[in-house]
């Protein structure tokens, strides 16, 4: 592939973001072989029942695939999700003009009390986020310690051959090039879970960054709209590397870095190790389900990884749409999670999924 500067991207980045992300999608191809049943009661009227959905990107990819599969089960059903980042997600639920929202920040105590009627917190999935880069010529696996990707991150290390990187990859060709960061221009669970992971290992980067759905890359970095957005422009911009949801980069054939996790360990992002951070620390699960896990322990673990939580209200007014959208999530729980692996995200431990359809039940 011809060579292309970052800095030509840099100065086209908001004209070229959406077709580069129309381009990963086209790349990204979800496969929906139509299989599977509903997993309770669905509504019986001949009328179909709409529900509209927003929010998150870091799951969407399986969202779409049990989007799909549900709706050729239950042609009655149509279920429309808009995969706008968390933050929108988030803003959209609490002005009631969607059915149902997504978001991997889940909501505050604040947010859940300005819900009238109340809301609930039902994780349904989780992921891992990973850092994706395009340096070409490499000669193996990019490994990063705690303290080098945070000052990546931070802009103090600039050069891939960087004596810190080189000298954890002693066997890498690491080229005299400038690194490019590439972020979130959007309102992003990625951006918090990633940003709440740093803040846990580094108080440099909680006092001067902190943690939230954007934060200020104070010119650091080019930026891209959604997971697919930043993925695509990793992909083609050598000299890059940038956060993504592990489904992202895995579909595109990026190359993740092992990153040190809290036992010292350089871990990959594979479905064992996302397993393996999720079965170590979950200890006690909250009431309201909004678990955080910014810095796992475990030999194994990879050290980035969240909850995906869909947002419900806790009284529907439309009874149809109800127990449509209840019999959908009741799926996803079940024979959804089957799904998890193949496309890049991890499948809820047993005690956790549990734990959502309790939570689903109380949903009127």
């Amino acid at each position: 592939m011809r060579h292309i500067e970052l800095a030509q991207l840099s100065r086209s980045t908001s004209r070229r973001t959406g077709a580069a992300a129309i381009g990963v999608f086209a790349v990204v191809g979800l496969v929906l072989a139509v299989h599977g049943h509903s997993g309770g009661q669905t509504p019986t009227t001949t009328d179909k029942v709409r529900l509209e959905g927003a929010g998150a990107t870091f799951p969407a990819l399986l969202y779409k695939k049990w989007i799909a599969l549900y709706m050729a089960q239950n042609p009655q059903i149509v279920i429309d999700y808009k995969d706008v980042g968390s933050g929108e997600g988030v803003k959209r639920f609490l002005a009631r003009s969607v059915d149902f929202g997504a978001s991997d920040g889940a909501l505050t105590d604040e947010q859940i009390a300005a819900v009238a009627g109340g809301a609930r917190l039902v994780p349904v999935t989780a992921g891992m986020v990973v850092l994706a880069y395009n340096v070409p010529g490499l000669g193996g696996e990019l490994k990063l310690s705690r303290d080098v990707y945070l000052d990546i991150l931070l802009h103090k290390i600039v050069k891939w051959n960087d004596p810190r990187i080189q000298a954890i990859n002693p066997d890498l060709k690491l080229p005299n090039r400038n690194i490019a960061l590439v972020a979130r221009q959007d309102g992003s669970g990625t951006t918090f879970a990633l940003s709440n992971h740093l803040s846990a290992i580094s108080t440099e980067w909680r006092n001067a960054v902190g943690t939230g759905y954007i934060v200020d890359w104070a010119g650091r970095a080019m930026r891209g709209r959604g997971n697919e957005g930043v993925a695509a422009l990793i992909k083609l911009g050598e000299g890059s590397i940038g956060y993504v949801e592990y489904a992202f980069a895995l579909r595109l054939g990026l190359p993740m870095a092992r990153l040190q996790n809290k036992a010292g360990h350089y871990v990959a992002p594979t479905d064992r190790s996302g397993q393996t951070a999720l079965a170590s620390n979950i200890k006690q699960m909250p009431e309201n389900l909004r678990l955080f896990l910014p810095d796992p322990d475990g030999e194994e673990s990879y050290p980035i990884v969240s909850f995906s939580w869909l947002l419900l209200y806790e009284n529907y007014q439309d009874r149809q749409k109800s127990v449509a959208l209840k019999d959908f999530i009741r799926w996803g729980l079940s024979r959804g999670q089957s799904y998890s692996p193949e496309l890049g995200y991890v499948a809820l431990p047993a005690d956790v999924a549990e734990l959502s359809r309790a939570a689903l039940e109380r949903v009127n």
